[in-house]
């Protein structure tokens, strides 16, 4: 993860029309992807992309003052043999080409970093252990930038995991060639100062299948931006994610599934917990399904669990549609409290109310947390559910 050079504010004028750089097809869900910080104007908290991010709270990521320090992040890699490991520079054709950043902190990011990291696992190659990203704040600010490729017929996990305290804006590259398999489980366990603003960008083969699975617990702001698009017929795209947002903490999810190319699948499904004052969580799930995609078959869905009172939720599912040749289209959004049914069931055969509410919690994360497929990561993040819990009775 690089450290770099602060950005000057740019244009305070509104922007363009959106349009997606990457298609001439204009949708009101994609903003006019730029690597430039300068094509985008500062947000004040009024446009539709900004208007539930607490910009006093990006600590100056947002409008160019913040600078970046050498005690940033600190970041290792654990790859397993065969998989290739570098630092590149910013002319490297690999960075940018899973996508085009898509406001201003993530063009920051992308014009501030010095150097990269790209993790290239060979085609044909099938890792039988995960691909670790440690990314350590220590304090400081930082921009980063890093790439996971896959060649033709490879398969691999990868495991970024996010901790201490920092102020950091990056994106990363997921680039799968035709037939590759990648899944990747990205977890934000900051510490509660910590403020994380990133895009994601996946570009997926043909016939290639991409699994993001999206842990967010700590930090004070966590603003993420997965996007996905096709570069081939057949690829498959599942995004799965899980938040518990404690007392105070804002944690927002943007995602985007962008059906560029026919006969392509996506499922996404995000689920929350919120317990405490001002606890604010924010899903936007956005699904565009151009008019040259036919045969896309795609699903979205967010479920959220409030715990106490004083927690919001802002869930916005969005799907557009330019062509009537689908497989299938929706997308579903719900925020409640504990069910009562089910409480009364466990209650009824003993169970007290508190470790009873436990259970619900519990269940209501296991279907996605064992997404990740590795038990170690698996146990780490039901352990940390239950430590949430605990805290709150």
């Amino acid at each position: 993860m690089a450290e770099a050079q602060n950005i000057p504010v740019g244009s305070t004028t509104a922007g363009s029309i959106a349009v997606a750089a990457e298609s001439t097809v204009a949708t009101r869900m994609s903003a006019p992807p730029s690597f430039d910080v300068a094509d985008f104007p500062v947000p004040h908290g009024r446009e539709e992309e900004w208007r539930f991010t607490p910009l006093e709270r990006l600590r100056g990521l947002h409008d160019g003052t913040a600078i970046a320090t050498g005690d940033g992040v600190r970041v290792e890699v654990e790859a397993p043999e065969g998989v290739t490991v570098e630092t590149v520079g910013r002319d490297d054709a690999r960075l940018g080409k899973a996508g085009t950043p898509v406001d201003r902190v993530a063009a920051q990011a992308y014009s501030a970093f010095e150097k990269a990291s790209v993790i290239t696992v060979p085609k044909e190659t099938v890792l039988t252990e995960p691909v670790r990203i440690s990314v350590h704040g220590q304090g400081g600010t930082a921009f980063g930038h890093q790439v996971v490729e896959l060649g033709a017929f490879a398969e691999a996990v990868v495991v970024i995991d996010h901790t201490g305290d920092a102020v950091l804006a990056a994106n990363v590259d997921y680039l799968l060639g035709d037939g590759a398999k990648l899944t990747v489980v990205s977890i934000q366990d900051w510490d509660e100062k910590a403020v994380h603003v990133g895009q994601h960008n996946a570009l997926v083969g043909r016939d290639a299948s991409f699994k993001s699975v999206v842990v967010t617990f700590g930090g004070d702001v966590v603003r993420l931006h997965p996007r996905v698009t096709y570069a081939g017929t057949g690829g498959e795209a599942e995004l799965f994610g899980l938040y518990f947002t404690e007392k105070g903490q804002h944690q927002e999810h943007r995602l985007l599934v962008d059906h560029n190319t026919p006969h392509c699948k996506s499922n996404v499904a995000y689920k929350g917990a919120l317990q405490g004052e001002n606890a604010h969580a924010v899903w936007i799930g956005d699904v565009l399904i151009q008019a040259a995609a036919e045969g896309t078959d795609t699903y979205e869905m967010n479920r959220n669990l409030v715990l106490t009172d004083g927690a919001r939720v802002d869930s916005v599912p969005n799907l557009e549609i330019e062509t009537g040749e689908i497989a299938g289209a929706g997308h579903a959004s719900a925020t409640g409290r504990f069910d009562d049914e089910q409480l009364f069931y466990l209650m009824a055969r003993g169970i007290p109310e508190t470790e009873a509410r436990r259970l619900v919690v519990r269940g209501f994360f296991a279907e996605l947390v064992q997404q990740i497929g590795l038990p170690d990561v698996e146990e780490r993040l039901m352990t940390k559910i239950e430590a949430e819990l605990e805290a709150s009775v």
